[in-house]
C-alpha cells in the first residue's frame, strides 16, 4: 500500500510564491512517475504537471508552464511542486498521484485515470 501526504498549501498574494511538498511511502517510489492536479470547487479535477521515475523529464499543463516547477528526490522519496507568479486562478486543493504502471511516461499521463494512489490533498488560496 502507498501513502501519499501532501503539504506546503496556504494563502498567498498574487504574484508570490509556494512550494508543495509530496511524501510517499514505500520502497518503490523511484520506480513510478509522478503528477500534480488540482481541483477548484464545482470544477473537474485538471492536470499540472508530471515528472518521470528519474527526474529527467517532465512535463506541464499550458496553464502553468513557466510558472510552476515540479521535482523530485528519490532519496526522500518526495516529490515537488515549486509554484511562482501565482494568480487567483490558481486557486485550488492540490493533489499528488502516481502513476498506475512502473517505469512509464509520456503525455497520456495528463489524465487521472492513468493513477492508482492520491493523496489527501493541500489547498493553496491566491487572493488578488
Amino acid at each position: 500500500q502507498v501513502q501519499l501526504v501532501e503539504s506546503g498549501g496556504g494563502l498567498v498574494q498574487a504574484g508570490g510564491s509556494l512550494r508543495l511538498s509530496c511524501a510517499a511511502s514505500g520502497r518503490t517510489f523511484s520506480s513510478y512517475s509522478m503528477g500534480w492536479f488540482r481541483q477548484a470547487p464545482g470544477k473537474e479535477r485538471e492536470f499540472v504537471a508530471v515528472i518521470d521515475w528519474s527526474g529527467g523529464s517532465t512535463y506541464y499543463a499550458d496553464s502553468v508552464k513557466g510558472r510552476f516547477t515540479i521535482s523530485r528526490d528519490n532519496a526522500k522519496n518526495t516529490v515537488y511542486l515549486q509554484m511562482n507568479s501565482l494568480k487567483p486562478e490558481d486557486t485550488a486543493t492540490y493533489y499528488c498521484a502516481r502513476t498506475r504502471f512502473s517505469l512509464y511516461f509520456g503525455t497520456q499521463l495528463s489524465s487521472p485515470g492513468m493513477y492508482d494512489y492520491w493523496g489527501q490533498g493541500t489547498q493553496v488560496t491566491v487572493s488578488s
